[in-house]
């Protein structure tokens, strides 16, 4: 990858950073930097050697301010071509959704529209005191669609979904933190450290573990009874090598190095 590419990936060992990278334009999401998102973590999600991805923008001023408006004259001119459009943007967002690896969104700065939706489908969410929120897409006259509202709806409730959507209202961390959209709000020059120790503490952990509790999540988002096969499931664990080495470094008081087996 190089650091020309719209979206690239930084790679220290076990951790995966992708990068959107477009800083000229607050890192605002072109039709090319869609498709090759989802490209990337489709990538990453098929590698056992990764165990946290982290997504974030090139340099300090932005996560990303949703999508890029000077491609809708051609992107979104008219109902029909608009659905193309709209299904590679749900399909990046399944992408990072439903990645078998944890997922961390490290937001500095502004974090709006396709911004927001992204961060909606990582895991942990971790942002700068002086970072911005929302979705004001009511100013557009554009809807958000079903796939690209239903992380948000999970994030937040219906209720607080419906606010940000309805008012358009730009909002700062400590709102955000309130409404359940970050986990976490750090000094600006913290965000960096802060959202790669979280990484670096779940790539430590057993990464067969990870995976099985983003499934269980998942699942248990289902009404759905539960099957004795995926009940069954939540034992799987005691067969695995992994606990093994976790078991017996526990009792011998030093650091597990788990080998995902």
């Amino acid at each position: 990858m190089f650091m020309s590419d719209p979206v690239y990936i930084e790679r220290n060992g076990a951790i995966a950073t992708v990068v959107l990278n477009n800083p000229d334009k607050l890192n605002a999401l072109s039709y090319g930097m869609w498709m090759r998102l989802g490209e990337i973590v489709r990538e990453l999600e098929a590698d056992d050697g990764v165990r946290c991805i982290v997504l974030r923008g090139a340099g300090e001023q932005a996560f990303a301010a949703g999508a890029d408006i000077s491609e809708f004259d051609k992107m979104r001119a008219n109902a029909r071509v608009a659905k193309d459009y709209g299904d590679k943007i749900e399909g990046a967002m399944r992408a990072v959704a439903e990645c078998r690896h944890p997922t961390v969104a490290m937001i500095h700065g502004v974090c709006v529209g396709g911004g927001l939706e992204i961060a909606s489908q990582c895991d942990l969410r971790i942002c700068g005191a002086s970072s911005r929120f929302g979705i004001p897409i009511n100013k557009l006259g554009l809807v958000v669609g079903y796939g690209e509202m239903a992380a948000l709806v999970d994030l937040v409730g219906r209720a607080t979904a419906l606010e940000i959507l309805l008012e358009g209202r730009v909002f700062g961390a400590e709102e955000a933190k309130q409404k359940g959209l970050v986990n976490r709000v750090v000094a600006d020059d913290q965000v960096t450290t802060e959202a790669l120790a979280a990484a670096a503490r779940i790539a430590a952990g057993a990464p067969l573990v990870a995976r099985w509790h983003k499934k269980f999540a998942r699942r248990l988002a289902d009404p759905r009874a539960l099957t004795e096969a995926e009940r069954d499931e939540g034992y799987a664990c005691f067969d695995t090598e992994d606990y093994r080495i976790g078991f017996n470094a526990f009792l011998a008081k030093q650091k597990p190095q788990f080998k995902g087996k």
